[in-house]
């Protein structure tokens, strides 16, 4: 046991801190527990301090390399942020010495890092996997190959070195059971659900619709796999072949496919309906989607997006948004009857698709009531923060024992 509240050091690479919307949820729920929290993450801007605070954690951030471009670039760009991540790893210690490790993927490598502070100081690690690695090397350059027995490689050193594994959803937790051999024991589900008290629908973005009768929402990363080009298509099919140029789509995110999809949303005609808003923070992202009328989840069928729950559906939801969706098991766990599923890969359906919910008001707003009952019930970030806040009162001895099993 602890005489003085027990430190938990977080390690995010993918998103600065204040964008993570589940890394400062689960922070919120240590720091209302008692812990003491650091997260180590790249810099939101250049002009971030490289020490600061937001909520009730104390924030590590570096300058983020360029964005990487091909498998080689994203080994280079893992490097450098893993350096960068071990040199104020050792400035937070300094500062206040940790007691356990939570590194959140992608990438694994950070595995490495647990291990020698384990060694030194016999700190706890936690493995809280955003992602399936490997999957998303397919997804995204549709191979496997070397580089993909190495990501295999690194799942399986993160797994082994990890005192407890949350995974965020079932299929997740069933691949690091099966694929990873973690035992159920030291293995929980924390879904990525927002906190419905925080995010909910309010004041609407101004000028958000630009005069348009219906405005569909995306929000995410913008990578090759996301199924971004898909609803650019089913715009495409809405507007010029359907003839409905009163609707408008605001697609909310960036990635590295961003350009190339500015690029194709010019050369379609599209412009005068799309708008694409670039990086937004949590607040901007709660008016856009107090201004729509629907969101859409794209993301092409695949063995990666098929496992993956996702947080733009759990979001819709909260803003009581209608979700038209690619069928998806996943998905379907997490909407239930508050989406319109659409099977294949065709933009034609897709856009059909909410055309047809659109056209249905009433339809409409029965789904965006269920998918918000959801959120605030059934899948409640309450109920999921209990569970994660357990995992660390196991490890630090603020709890006899971890059920055995929370998933």
């Amino acid at each position: 046991m602890y005489s003085v509240a027990p430190h938990v050091l977080v390690i995010i690479q993918n998103l600065p801190f204040r964008l993570d919307r589940r890394v400062r949820s689960e922070c919120r729920a240590l720091t209302d527990a008692g812990y003491r929290v650091s997260v180590i993450c790249p810099q939101e801007n250049r002009d971030e301090p490289s020490r600061s605070r937001i909520d009730q954690t104390t924030v590590y951030s570096y300058p983020a390399p360029p964005e990487s471009q091909g498998p080689l670039g994203y080994v280079r760009e893992f490097a450098a942020c893993w350096w960068r991540t071990a040199r104020a790893a050792a400035r937070v210690h300094r500062d206040a010495p940790f007691q356990v490790i939570q590194a959140c993927n992608p990438p694994d490598t950070y595995w490495l890092l647990a291990w020698v502070w384990r060694l030194r100081r016999g700190v706890r690690f936690v493995y809280d996997q955003h992602d399936l690695c490997p999957e998303v090397y397919v997804a995204k350059f549709g191979r496997g190959g070397l580089l993909y027995r190495a990501l295999l490689l690194l799942e399986r050193a993160t797994y082994r070195s990890a005192d407890h594994v949350i995974s965020t959803n079932g299929s997740y937790q069933a691949i690091a059971q099966r694929r990873g051999r973690v035992d159920p024991r030291r293995s929980s589900v924390v879904l990525s659900t927002p906190d419905a008290g925080l995010m909910r629908r309010g004041d609407p973005e101004p000028g958000a619709r630009d005069q348009a009768k219906h405005l569909v929402a995306y929000v995410g990363i913008m990578g090759a796999q996301d199924g971004v080009d898909r609803l650019l298509a089913a715009a495409d099919h809405v507007i010029h072949r359907r003839g409905r140029t009163e609707v408008r789509f605001a697609l909310l995110g960036f990635g590295d496919a961003l350009e190339d999809l500015r690029a194709d949303c010019t050369r379609r005609g599209l412009d005068p309906w799309v708008q694409f808003t670039g990086r937004v923070d949590h607040a901007a992202i709660g008016r856009w989607l107090s201004s729509a009328d629907l969101g859409v989840t794209p993301d092409p069928p695949n063995e990666f997006n098929d496992r993956s729950t996702m947080n733009k559906t759990l979001e819709y939801m909260a803003h009581e948004l209608p979700v038209v969706a690619t069928d998806l098991t996943e998905t379907r766990r997490s909407a239930g009857a508050a989406a319109r599923y659409v099977a294949g890969n065709d933009p034609a359906d897709l856009g059909d698709a909410i055309l047809e919910i659109l056209d249905d008001p009433e339809r409409a707003g029965v789904m965006g009531r269920i998918g918000r009952e959801r959120i605030v019930g059934e899948l409640s970030w309450r109920r999921q923060a209990e569970t994660y806040v357990r995992v660390f009162d196991g490890l630090t001895g603020r709890a006899e024992a971890i059920p055995e099993n929370h998933g």
